[in-house]
């Protein structure tokens, strides 16, 4: 079947009926066809998930991840607990792949200009043209990327340059990591990777540093938080994180004591916290307050040496990333540094003026999308122009490939074979789960034509890789092992010995700055705007701000007041010459003369979800300032565009000191008495399991990780923007952020499965019930919409299905057929007006029972692990049975911080929580 020919109900029909793909292809070279099977393949048993270890890129890093299809769907992404970037958890961006490998807006075949095409007709224009620049040795040829750490796609890209000696290879990363390496060269005289170790730092200060930020690294660095982090009765491990930001970030929200500074701080902040630790730096003179700041943190690094770190952020001059190298190695700091994973390439400044000069008449473009997101006074679409032959391979018609001769789609991750490094070396197969939907091609193939060799596939490729001088007898069990771990053991990168950092000549102090200062960072939902088309993350609220579908500008309220200006006012961001509109956000988290912005917004062709959504930050992003920026003016624009802030229907009655606790760490582990409050009701009953859940909101950094795995686990809808806007969120989780004068906590606040509900007698078609193990569920063919169970529900969890969402009336493209695929099938997909809400994944607790019953046992403690608890990579979540004192939450239940939310309402809810602890230095507490 041609992917040109491939019509919706084709590939809708091919979803359902290719169960092949997601089994015996898993470990084997895919056929090239989309068919249905006749003889059900061995293995295969229908309604039977099967799982498949892979990996999935995320800035080029690879993270391992689990991943169960149905039949040949894939319909679930959890962590592989053997990888180092992922620990058996994921992030909202690995739970949210299953959108992007079902978005309807997927390229689907070959296009030349706007005009359908096929690949034959583009080898037949491509071949020629390589013919002749190999006899130029391959001048006028470039390649350009994004980031890559493929081993395989690497050694093509080397053999490549060999045969064609003049062909320049170029590497795009909006989000890199330049300054970082520079710092690395400058203190060590060559360009490293330094990996932080916070399982074993006691002590952190981060200078605009985000470890806990979305990223690649997010999960490794999350675990390692949260090892530090253990407030239990007994324990005596519990570090402390300080933190100097301009926009307040997640690691911001978690520390122990932030200060707002500005970008043009951290110059003297840095040299000071040096001179202080004895290096041999002039100490500048500094303000009082971030003098006292920098005295009690300097202070207790150097108490914990061994044990204390200082991570310094991108946005730091290469000069300051140097300096904090000198700090740690003074410190004995816990980093490990090794090789850069991902190799440098020539710069796309350089392409530009290749493309300018005419030194470049042929253009292969994999991966990128630099007329998007590359630096806005670079001005490469217009350089592009000026090639007589450009390509553009990737999984959108986007806007790169808008200006292309050509396009060629690309396969996803879960379509193909490929090979992927982790952030610390470790390399993992990426193994297919599905059948390519459409007529794609992987990378592989189209660096194959530049060596001359048509038909390489990605699987004989990465094979040719991997197969070394093992002989076929030894490669072949190496290989299905590699396939079966979902990592190639020892694979990681060897740890590199330090020599002792030079000073580095630090610059002049910035000047004050003249206006207000741009500061731009990645979004934790669009993250550089490769997902900006994916529903899931789009609806799903940004920590801290709440905010859904877009971005807005974040400013101090005072200077907001300044300006004369509120919330959802539209503003002109004026910054060089361009200038950008969009909605204003005051937020406390943001220092004065700071516009906090985030990428990935503002696209004019990512499809139907987030084209137009938002507003483009590239547009303001220069090349030399590529995350602060000075000289931004702002100005009224007389209109109005409110951001959508979910949540704000569902905010509890109560004092926040009270629905979340934060208290210091020496009153969390003090014994107090369990108060029960007085109830008419007798005891519940223990006979079978009861099913409870327990969440630490210490270890909880709001990462959203768990709201798009209940999602995906749930069939949960996506409703849009506009329902949004009225209060209807569908989510059946949702994570609450509060702010205390004691800082900022996070509570994921699922249903409490109350055993005294106050939802189950005010039904009046007993939808809303008990089952025999305790559980709150809604029986939907019952439920007649009436919503008296969400009214009196005083947790605020139930969600009422206003339109068909799921089901005849989806937002935008959601009701298209590939959509459906997604669907995972032990999960109803409800109809409209029907309530609905968290079920503890009932469908996890009936197969864990089916498979202890056909075993004649009792079902093991922890063998039932809910969505959210798999998803959390701190592992806050905790979920088991009350009636077994071992289980989880019944140990978390006799911690002294463990409490209940508005428990003073008798409901006796099965869902509780333990205090968020802090753990304060008291040089920095009032009054000292």
């Amino acid at each position: 079947m041609s992917g040109a020919a491939l019509s919706r109900r084709q590939a809708a029909l091919g979803l359902i009926a290719a169960a092949l793909s997601g089994t015996l292809t898993a470990c084997s070279e895919p056929e090239e066809q989309i068919l249905p099977y006749v003889d059900q393949p061995e293995n295969l048993i229908p309604g039977m998930p099967m799982r498949f270890a892979t990996a999935l890129p995320l800035n080029g890093y690879g993270r391992g991840v689990v991943c169960t299809a149905f039949e040949g769907r894939p319909v679930k992404i959890e962590g592989n607990p053997a990888h180092p970037a992922s620990l058996g958890a994921t992030d909202p961006f690995a739970e949210a792949e299953l959108m992007q490998l079902y978005d309807p807006d997927r390229s689907r075949t070959p296009r030349n200009g706007e005009r359908v095409a096929t690949w034959e007709s583009c080898l037949a224009a491509l071949l020629p043209r390589l013919e002749a620049l190999r006899a130029g040795g391959g001048e006028g040829l470039r390649l350009l990327t994004g980031p890559l750490t493929s081993p395989t796609l690497l050694r093509l890209i080397a053999a490549a340059r060999d045969r064609f000696p003049r062909m320049v290879w170029h590497a795009h990363v909006p989000i890199g990591e330049e300054n970082a390496r520079a710092g690395a060269t400058l203190a060590f005289g060559r360009p490293l990777d330094l990996l932080p170790r916070l399982d074993r730092a006691e002590v952190v200060l981060c200078l605009d540093a985000d470890p806990l930020g979305p990223g690649p690294d997010q999960i490794r660095n999350g675990r390692g938080f949260a090892a530090q982090r253990q407030a239990r009765a007994g324990g005596t491990r519990f570090g402390r994180l300080y933190a100097m930001e301009p926009a307040i970030s997640l690691t911001g929200a978690n520390a122990d004591h932030h200060l707002l500074v500005g970008p043009e701080e951290f110059h003297d902040l840095a040299a000071w916290l040096a001179a202080e630790l004895g290096l041999p730096v002039p100490r500048p003179e500094l303000p009082e307050e971030r003098a006292r700041f920098l005295r009690a943190a300097a202070a207790d690094l150097g108490a914990h040496r061994g044990a204390a770190l200082v991570l310094a952020g991108e946005a730091l001059a290469p000069e300051l990333h140097a300096l904090v190298h000198a700090v740690n190695a003074r410190l004995a700091a816990s980093v490990e540094a090794i090789e850069p994973v991902r190799p440098e390439a020539a710069s796309l400044a350089d392409l530009v003026a290749a493309m300018r000069d005419g030194a470049c008449n042929t253009l292969l473009i994999l991966g990128a999308n630099p007329v998007y997101d590359g630096p806005a006074d670079l001005g490469f679409a217009e350089a592009l122009k000026g090639v007589p032959l450009a390509l553009h391979h990737g999984m959108q018609v986007d806007e790169t490939a808008e200006l292309c001769a050509w396009h060629l789609p690309a396969p996803h991750a879960l379509e193909d074979w490929g090979d992927l490094r982790a952030r610390d070396g470790t390399a993992a197969v990426v193994q297919p789960l599905i059948r390519p939907l459409y007529a794609t091609r992987p990378v592989a193939t189209l660096l194959g034509l530049l060596l001359g060799r048509l038909d390489l596939g990605a699987h004989e490729a990465v094979r040719e890789t991997w197969r070394g001088d093992r002989t076929p007898e030894a490669f072949e069990p190496w290989w299905r092992r590699a396939l079966h771990d979902g990592l190639i053991a020892d694979s990681a990168a060897p740890r590199l010995p330090l020599p002792e950092p030079r000073l580095p000549a630090l610059p002049p102090a910035p000047p004050p700055p003249a206006g207000l200062t741009l500061v731009l960072r990645p979004d934790a939902s669009a993250w550089d705007g490769g997902f900006a088309n994916n529903a899931w993350l789009q609806e799903c609220p940004r920590p801290l701000t709440r905010q859904v579908w877009g971005n807005a500008a974040l400013v101090a309220p005072e200077d907001a007041a300044r300006h004369g200006m509120v919330a959802g006012d539209l503003v002109r961001l004026d910054l060089g010459g361009a200038s950008l509109e969009v909605a204003l956000l005051p937020q406390a988290g943001i220092a004065p003369g700071v516009v906090a912005l985030t990428l990935g917004y503002g696209r004019r062709r990512a499809g139907a979800i987030g084209t137009g959504i938002g507003a483009d930050a590239y547009r303001l992003r220069p090349r030399a300032a590529p995350w602060t920026a000075t000289g931004l003016r702002l100005s009224p624009t007389g209109r109005r565009a409110p951001p959508v802030l979910a949540q704000e229907q569902q905010r509890l009655e109560g004092e926040a000191r009270e629905l979340l606790p934060i208290v210091p760490l020496g009153e969390a582990l003090r014994p107090a008495a369990e108060e029960t409050p007085p109830s008419f009701y007798p005891e519940p009953r223990r006979d079978s399991p009861a099913w409870a859940m327990a969440i630490d909101t210490t270890l909880c950094i709001g990462c959203n990780a768990c709201v798009v795995a209940c999602q995906a686990e749930n069939n949960v809808p996506v409703v849009g923007p506009e329902e949004m806007a009225r209060g209807r969120d569908m989510h059946w989780l949702r994570i609450d952020t509060y702010e205390q004068d004691a800082g900022i906590g996070f509570q994921p606040v699922p249903c409490m499965h109350c055993e005294e509900a106050p939802c189950e007698p005010v039904c009046p078609v007993a939808a809303s019930v008990h089952d025999h193990e305790g559980l709150n569920v809604q029986v939907y063919n019952r439920c007649i919409g009436t919503r008296f169970c969400q009214a009196n529900c005083p947790y605020k969890v139930r969600r009422f299905n206003w339109y068909g969402y799921a089901d005849g009336q989806e937002y935008r493209n959601q009701g298209e057929p590939v959509v459906a695929a997604r669907h995972n099938p032990e999960v109803t997909v409800r109809a409209r007006g029907v309530m609905e809400k968290c079920t503890y994944c009932v469908q996890r607790i009936s197969t864990a029972r089916r498979a202890a019953e056909k075993e004649g046992r009792a079902i093991a403690d922890g063998e039932v692990v809910t969505a959210c608890q798999a998803a959390c990579p701190t592992h806050a979540i905790t979920f088991g049975d009350l009636a077994r004192p071992d289980s989880a939450p019944s140990r978390l239940r006799r911690e002294p911080q463990h409490y209940a939310l508005l428990g003073h309402l008798g409901t006796r809810p099965r869902t509780t929580y333990l205090k968020r602890v802090r753990n304060p230095n008291p040089a920095l507490e009032e009054g000292t």
